[in-house]
């Protein structure tokens, strides 16, 4: 499997991951854009912008990098990079199909992305990803699965991603929403030809929003690799305008930033295996990275855990930020 490859890599900061959605698009459900990104969020600021993040990550020793069809130019960003930095062959390429972007660079469109997870829908996005990423691509996942997907079912489409995945390519999904491990469980089940079919699970879990935790170890028994995304809550917890007081309290008892304390927190699981930052700053990115040194303890992991919101009510506060 392709994204294995990851696990050769021996440094601490490797278990971070850099995913492009803040920076690939001029909009996004972050808190804090306004603060983080040019005032002029033109195609080529933000691939410069994108740029610099990649640059920055590989050198702290960050080797997964995650786009999707759906972070706007992401894919295309991150293909112009690979190309400049004929060095970086040890990095480990993801993205994802499923959503197309459909906000023609603009932050104020009505519709930002559109989900579709039908068969035409993968081989349009399959071609599109492989005229940009070619033979880098390392792991392709399903976009933002739920129970009612139809890629949990549809056996047109897991021939299609067993055959991608003959070719290499390892076959994941992400998830989202309130019912993220009846998602994850329902994968888990999949196969073709008695085989697992997906390998890899892109799941959202912060301090917030904990409720996949016991999915997601099953998972990590089952010898699928984890991916943590939306660590810090789409920026309810990267800093003390947003950040609940405990969390605060406790990034001040460990002289870390708040964002570093959360990361910390999901790395302090055992089942994850690759925790993704969505900086959009170089600054976040090292606080990020700096997360991987960052000892909590028992007490503090409990003080955090005390945080968890019921699942439908953090995911009803996410789908109703604003994207800016």
């Amino acid at each position: 499997m392709a994204f294995a490859r990851l696990a050769e890599a021996a440094a601490p900061a490797s278990r971070i991951g850099l995913g492009l959605a803040a920076v690939g698009r001029p909009g996004y459900i972050n808190h804090g854009r306004d603060r983080d990104l040019p005032a002029q969020r033109t195609v080529d600021a933000l691939r410069d912008r994108t740029h610099l993040l990649l640059d920055a990550a590989y050198g702290h020793g960050v080797r997964y990098l995650d786009a999707a069809r759906s972070y706007g130019r992401s894919e295309e960003f991150l293909a112009d990079w690979l190309r400049r930095r004929p060095d970086a062959e040890d990095a480990v390429i993801g993205s994802k199909w499923g959503y197309t972007y459909v906000a023609d660079w603009r932050t104020d469109a009505d519709v930002h992305e559109v989900k579709d997870h039908s068969v035409a829908a993968y081989e349009r996005q399959r071609a599109e990803t492989d005229a940009l990423l070619g033979p880098r691509l390392d792991l392709y996942q399903i976009h933002s699965v739920t129970p009612e997907s139809p890629a949990l079912t549809d056996r047109a489409l897991h021939e299609r991603l067993a055959a991608l995945a003959a070719d290499g390519v390892t076959v994941g999904l992400s998830t989202s929403g309130p019912a993220q491990a009846d998602a994850i469980r329902a994968a888990l089940g999949v196969t073709w030809e008695g085989e697992p079919l997906f390998r890899t699970v892109q799941s959202t879990y912060n301090v917030l929003e904990p409720a996949a935790g016991a999915a997601l170890a099953e998972a990590h028994e089952a010898g699928v690799s984890v991916i943590v995304k939306e660590a810090l809550a789409n920026g309810r917890l990267a800093s003390a305008a947003y950040a609940p007081p405990e969390l605060l309290r406790i990034a001040e008892e460990t002289g870390a930033a708040p964002d570093a304390v959360a990361v910390a927190a999901v790395l302090h699981q055992p089942w994850a295996g690759t925790v993704l930052s969505g900086a959009a700053t170089t600054e976040q990115l090292d606080s990020h990275v700096g997360a991987v040194r960052l000892g909590l303890t028992d007490d503090q992991l409990t003080r955090l855990a005390a945080l968890a919101e019921a699942p439908a009510a953090y995911w009803r506060h996410r789908s109703q930020l604003p994207w800016s």
